[in-house]
């Protein structure tokens, strides 16, 4: 079994908020594997562990380009908060935003060899962000981006620079720019619960089966317990079956609220910066080593 370090329990540790040997048990257990480990905590300590999991590790911003049925979303991507506040560092973000949405590029290299001209810097996008990279004295890059046009109209929203979503539909505009207010709030995985990522089902029927197993309960009734966990992970994460979050009576699902305003959704995309990136980790190790060699000594 490869050795449990205290780099790794500080890792599993910032990832679950977990206690530090609740982590080195997990990590034990799973002979160093960091996704094993960390389904092992949910399954021991329930969504505690997943709660740490979405929070935000990379600074940055999102930016937002709209004109009609065209539109786009640009997330870029710094070393501290304080940059990501800098003017010219949101004015490029803005800029590239508004490129992406005239002229299409394939992808973020395609986006970076696009015609821009800022501060001095140019004549592409790439030589504006190396320009301002020598400028402000920090590293910038630009991480994805996301288009749409011609297939409906679009409401978007920004919550600060950290949080943007753009929606497509048809119908009513101001329940569609609920709708993006709404998934910036509850950040649902998918439009319905058929299109939730197979991979993201299977991991949570994995969990709910462990945690079912627990229970010492007949196979049948832990079938039954395994299905019920699974659907209702699906409604909570499923746009048109979370609750619609100025519903009145509390109750009222978004894709009601849709249908009582005669509008329908095609799809959304949701940014939240840094989502998925993992920062350069602070220095764990010397506080795991203390706790773990504590714990050896009682």
């Amino acid at each position: 079994m490869p050795a449990i370090t205290a780099s790794m329990v500080g890792a599993l540790r910032a990832k679950t908020d977990a206690p530090m040997m609740e982590c080195k048990k997990a990590l034990t257990e799973a002979d160093g594997d960091m996704a094993r480990a960390e389904e092992i905590l949910r399954v021991k300590l329930g969504n505690k562990a997943g709660k740490a999991a979405s929070r935000i590790t990379a600074e940055g911003v999102v930016a937002a380009a709209v004109d009609g049925a065209t539109g786009a979303l640009v997330e870029v991507n710094c070393e501290t908060d304080f940059v990501s506040k800098n003017e010219t560092f949101l004015a490029f973000a803005q800029a590239l935003a508004a490129l992406v949405a005239e002229r299409a590029p394939a992808d973020v290299a395609a986006l970076a060899a696009l015609p821009l001209a800022m501060e001095d810097f140019g004549p592409t996008v790439e030589d504006v962000r190396k320009g301002l990279v020598g400028k402000i004295g920090e590293n910038m890059t630009i991480r994805r981006f996301v288009r749409y046009a011609g297939g409906g109209a679009l409401a978007h929203y920004l919550h600060g620079t950290r949080i943007g979503v753009l929606v497509e539909y048809t119908g009513d505009a101001t329940a569609a720019k609920d709708v993006a207010m709404h998934v910036a709030a509850m950040k649902p995985a998918a439009l319905s619960s058929s299109q939730v990522p197979a991979e993201l089902v299977d991991k949570e029927r994995k969990i709910a089966a462990e945690k079912a197993a627990e229970s010492g309960k007949p196979a049948e009734i832990v079938a039954r317990m395994v299905d019920g966990a699974v659907q209702k992970f699906l409604k909570e994460v499923s746009l048109l079956d979370q609750v619609f979050v100025k519903a009145a009576d509390g109750k009222q699902a978004v894709g009601q609220m849709l249908k009582d305003k005669a509008t329908t959704v095609a799809g959304f995309t949701l940014y939240v910066v840094g989502e998925g990136i993992e920062k350069k980790a602070e220095d764990f190790a010397a506080e795991v080593a203390a706790q773990m060699a504590a714990a050896k000594g009682g």
